[in-house]
């Protein structure tokens, strides 16, 4: 267990040593509030009583003021830092946005592999900066496209990929040595990570050349998103495996990017998704350490993903407050000695769940108040969600206006000329601080409880979650909670938005590609290195080199997740209750 390096006034009113706030100023300023409480407080509130129960999105109440008493205990050093050292409470870098902004990685994913590379494209050539792939259902689930499961599925999530083939065009034409690219992909990662590292370096990209970030962060699936396929035990194996992997052979790679997003969009508070990312976090760090890893071999190289919801100034501390936490943790508890391994280095995503298809078009006000606190708030990587997305794929228009969004931002706002703009607010000082010990509480609590594994089992994550979202559900309809256009400010409009829609032809085009790939390759090359893989899986050596050649055979997605699921099985979630 962790302990706290600073506290409320109200839980340690002595002022400690490096105080930024000597006693006798804390002890005046006191009496001038009490004065200014009881006249022109008093007097404005008679005339105009305040609104009650005034609270941040998570439902954390908000007090009337903050001032230097809200702060008494903070120290500078110990708490605040400069950017680009420890504990990175102003940021991971020392000046942030002033030599370059952060990657402009618009998510994308539709249709067939040549759609979405035409996409990438477009986005490109509109000042996109980075490389963000969604992929459709059935490959997120690890089948091909013509498994009876995938039906009605195909490319209406992302993009589908069911061999190298697709993954040859998804890719095409693109300086893979020069962008970065992320794969939102969790249970068949390393299968897809495979083929991008074979495609690369088919296209004479040395893997070693590579940057980017796989996702595959499987705790999180089994917390919120759902979208696991085997055990945890053997899953966390395979991730483990691509930390591995990537640490000895690809060091400009973030095998994995532990995510909050998932478990904020099932529900889940600021709090509860700050707490429960790092949480996954750890676990990921003890795992690593198990398989014999250093800890400063493999943690400069672990990233994190973050909602940006709809409370400003909530979600402006809770990646403050993540940064200083993650940094002392990986400091105190783990002995890092490199300044990078204490770093929180994370994309961050507006929020998908609090788009609205009534008034579509405010969604892209959301959008910007919240894609403004995630610079504010010191992010390395931003997606901006599209104003149709409450109704369908992004259009090409929509995904440009929220592309636009971004660099009005970095342009025209003046945000990114200094560092850590809100730093010293007394507001924003006192939330991260409240952030940052209730998020370390539970994380304290869930390591009581036996920890995430165990906690996935019994059902705590599930059950927290669902109580914060149905919490937040009701002060929706019981109207304690206004959101434009749904509960309020309502107009009885029809919704004239234009949608993107799949076609069918798009399919057709996938299967014959995917059925002449069956054809042509050499069946002896795929059977021997399927075989070779359940070889691998049945024991105990790094998995990614088997998937590697059987990537490289053309083995299909399909056919590798099904030797992952003859070794290790298929997991059916208990039920919590």
């Amino acid at each position: 267990m962790i302990e706290p390096q600073s506290t409320t006034p109200s839980e340690q009113p002595a002022i400690q040593q490096h105080s930024l706030f000597d006693q006798e100023t804390l002890e005046q300023l006191t009496f001038q509030r009490n004065t200014w409480e009881a006249t022109t407080l008093k007097q404005a509130s008679e005339r105009i009583p305040e609104r009650p129960d005034l609270m941040t999105t998570s439902s954390v109440p908000i007090e009337r003021l903050y001032t230097p008493l809200d702060n008494a205990s903070l120290d500078y050093s110990r708490d605040l830092g400069f950017p680009g050292t420890y504990p990175y409470t102003r940021g991971v870098q020392p000046t942030m946005y002033r030599a370059k902004p952060w990657t402009m990685r618009m998510f994308a994913g539709f249709g067939t592999a040549e759609d979405t590379n035409a996409r990438f494209k477009y986005l490109l050539k509109q000042g996109q900066t980075g490389l963000s792939t969604a992929f459709d259902m059935a490959t997120l689930y690890g089948y091909d496209t013509d498994h009876p499961l995938a039906a009605g599925e195909f490319g209406k999530c992302g993009v589908a990929i069911s061999s190298l083939a697709d993954m040859e065009l998804l890719f095409a034409d693109l300086p893979l040595d020069k962008i970065t690219t992320s794969m939102t992909i969790n249970s068949p990662a390393s299968a897809i990570w495979a083929m991008y590292i074979v495609n690369a370096e088919k296209r004479g990209f040395p893997r070693a050349k590579l940057g980017g970030t796989l996702q595959n962060d499987i705790l999180k699936e089994y917390i919120a998103q759902k979208e696991f396929l085997f055990p945890p035990e053997p899953s966390m194996r395979l991730v483990v495996d691509t930390i591995e992997f990537g640490t000895r052979f690809m060091p400009r790679w973030n095998t994995i990017s532990i995510s909050g997003y998932h478990i904020r969009e099932a529900g889940a508070t600021a709090v509860q998704e700050l707490a429960f990312t790092l949480a996954d976090g750890l676990a990921y760090v003890e795992s690593t350490l198990k398989r014999g890893l250093k800890i400063d071999e493999f943690a400069p190289r672990l990233s994190f993903f973050f909602d940006v919801h709809n409370d400003f100034f909530e979600e402006i501390a809770k990646f403050r407050a993540g940064r200083r936490l993650w940094a002392r943790l990986m400091r105190e508890r783990y002995g890092a000695q490199d300044p990078r391994s204490w770093m929180m280095r994370c994309h961050a995503q507006t929020a998908g769940v609090s788009l609205t298809a009534q008034q579509p078009e405010n969604n892209i006000v959301r959008t910007t108040i919240q894609a403004l606190s995630a610079v504010l708030g010191g992010t390395q990587s931003l997606h901006t969600n599209s104003l149709d997305e409450a109704l369908a794929l992004p259009t090409e228009k929509a995904a440009l206006i929220a592309l636009r969004t971004q660099q009005i931002i970095a342009c025209e706002s003046g945000a990114t000329n200094t560092v850590d703009p809100l730093g010293g607010s007394y507001f924003i000082e006192n939330l991260t601080d409240q952030t940052e010990q209730a998020a370390l509480d539970y994380i304290n609590r869930i390591e009581s409880l036996g920890g995430v594994l165990a906690c996935i089992q019994n059902g705590f994550f599930q059950r927290e979650i669902a109580e914060s979202a149905y919490r937040y559900q009701q002060e929706i309809e019981q109207h304690q909670r206004t959101i434009v256009g749904v509960n309020d400010y309502v107009l009885d409009e029809a919704i004239k938005v234009p949608t993107l829609y799949v076609d069918y032809e798009g399919e057709k085009v996938h299967l014959a590609r995917l059925k002449r790939v069956r054809q042509e390759r050499n069946q002896t090359a795929v059977r021997r290195a399927l075989d070779q893989l359940k070889r691998v899986c049945d024991g105990t050596e790094n998995t990614m080199p088997a998937i590697i050649e059987a990537a490289k055979a053309y083995a299909t997605l399909g056919e590798i997740t099904e030797v992952f699921r003859s070794a290790f099985g298929d997991y059916m979630e208990p039920a919590v209750f």
